[in-house]
């Protein structure tokens, strides 16, 4: 490049843009843990939505944007009887899923929650299989939708293998947008090149900032950020659809590509990286292994990296449940991303604060031997002063092995430890629990309990004959798979 102009040639499609875009249009998924696990996974997204609904917080935000808004063939919100343009509905069908922190995680350099993705899929599927029905066509059926959700898993979770947004600042809804933008055109009948042209513009696109996650900042826009990703990725998608041209080499222009702009420096010296170290590792084929592999949230509506502390803390409870006033000191035991995502201390301004906070998370289960959505209210908060108390004696300390281990392939543990430490000089057993119950290694243990939260969150829902009749659907892989799409969202709508 001469310093007075530069060489217009333009490129070839990213290498990474080009994977992602043959994954989804060739890759044909065989593997019937990942179809088995989809279904599952189906199923407690869907309910985490549900569970959502009771709080006014996160309804406030769903429905049209213009009130009485008519669209034909509209896509249904489930839970509500909204029937909305593909966009908004991806929009709503991610907030109601992601608002409680209570859907599945995945864990590596990044983090995330690849089921927010089933807001743009589901509403784009629900759409176009109405559409299809209506024009005397075969409709869509669900296997494309568990297809869909198990791509968009692999796309975001591999990503986010060895390649570390937050160090950057980034938020991790950088990857569901990514990914939904992938599978979404694919849904809408994307030719390789709209799909390429699609996926650049969805790295170009504005990218959210982590600040809402963190103190002092973290607040509700961690509850609804997911849904406006996959929200925006259809629109890029359809932008897409209409011939929009792309910008091929969207992450690797010199100066202007999204490596160079938001991918150069380091978190925590900001130090400037080699041009060479400016891209994306990519440590493995896309295949099926993040669904296979994915972390349910079984029992507590909470950050993942504090499951396990939770867990632990259940354990401790009878032992100092009657002993509150004589605690001296509580010691956890974590790991490094821990204590750089959830540990805090001071006030807790707000519900989102509150469930982004290891200590409080920690505390309440150790007080009151358990741990629900309702418990990070403000009105619980204020009523029991003594969760503060708790948490003033805290100490996080980190283990090193717990990071080690959390960073293996083989193991992804998210473990955690606690002992309470007494004023008379007594104390608990250190309760360490390394693998939470989601986890991929207690999966027979796990699957009936996630089963029994998909059964009490319908039930918060729908009376108990359409809470049955979903849960028939539902329990049969080959029937799920075989039922029309616009058919199994009508179960859904109020």
């Amino acid at each position: 490049m001469s310093a007075t102009f530069d060489l217009n040639e333009r490129p070839d499609y990213d290498d990474v843009l080009q994977r992602i875009a043959d994954y989804v249009l060739t890759y044909r998924v065989k593997n019937k843990e990942a179809w088995n696990t989809a279904r599952h996974c189906l199923m407690d997204t869907l309910g985490c939505g549900l569970l959502a609904l009771r709080f006014p917080e996160c309804t406030k935000h769903l429905g049209p944007i213009v009130e009485g808004t008519m669209v034909p063939h509209g896509a249904r919100v489930p839970g509500t009887s909204f029937r909305l343009d593909p966009v908004k509905a991806a929009w709503d069908i991610g907030c109601i899923v992601r608002w409680l922190d209570y859907n599945d995680t995945w864990l590596a350099a990044e983090w995330g929650h690849p089921s927010d993705n089933l807001g743009g899929i589901l509403a784009v599927a629900d759409h176009l299989s109405q559409k299809r029905a209506a024009e005397g066509k075969e409709p869509l059926t669900m296997r494309t939708v568990l297809e869909a959700m198990i791509m968009a898993h692999e796309i975001q979770g591999v990503l986010a293998l060895e390649n570390s947004f937050n160090r950057v600042g980034l938020d991790h809804v950088l990857l569901v947008k990514v990914a939904s933008t992938a599978v979404t055109a694919k849904l809408m009948g994307a030719t390789r090149e709209q799909l390429l042209s699609a996926l650049s513009h969805a790295w170009v696109d504005g990218q959210a900032l982590r600040t809402y996650r963190h103190a002092p900042n973290a607040g509700s826009r961690k509850s609804w950020a997911a849904g406006d990703a996959t929200s925006r990725a259809v629109r890029l998608a359809d932008i897409a659809m209409r011939g929009e041209m792309g910008i091929p080499s969207a992450l690797t222009a010199p100066q202007w590509g999204f490596y160079d702009v938001l991918f150069s420096k380091t978190n925590k010296d900001q130090t400037v990286k080699p041009e060479g170290e400016r891209q994306f590792s990519l440590p493995q084929e896309f295949g099926s292994y993040v669904m296979e592999n994915i972390l349910f949230k079984i029992s507590f509506p909470a950050e993942f990296h504090a499951q396990t502390a939770a867990e632990a803390a259940v354990t401790l409870h009878p032992q100092v449940k009657d002993r509150l006033d004589e605690i001296d000191k509580i010691v956890i035991t974590t790991h490094e991303s821990a204590i750089r995502i959830i540990s805090k201390v001071g006030k807790l301004a707000n519900a989102a604060d509150r469930d982004h906070c290891l200590q409080y998370m920690a505390a309440v289960p150790l007080i009151f031997g358990q741990l629900n959505a309702e418990h990070y209210e403000d009105d619980f908060h204020e009523a029991h002063p003594e969760i503060d108390t708790l948490r003033e004696k805290m100490e996080v300390v980190e283990d090193a092995r717990y990071t080690q281990e959390y960073l293996e392939a083989d193991k992804r543990s998210i473990a955690n430890a606690i002992q309470v430490f007494f004023k008379d000089g007594s104390s608990t057993e250190q309760v360490a629990v390394e693998y939470p119950i989601g986890h991929h290694r207690r999966r027979k243990e796990g699957i009936p309990l996630l089963e029994d939260k998909f059964r009490a969150n319908l039930a918060t829902r729908f009376p108990v004959q359409r809470c049955q009749q979903i849960v028939d659907v539902c329990r049969e892989q080959k029937g799920l798979e075989q039922t029309p799409i616009h058919e199994f969202v009508e179960m859904f709508v109020i």
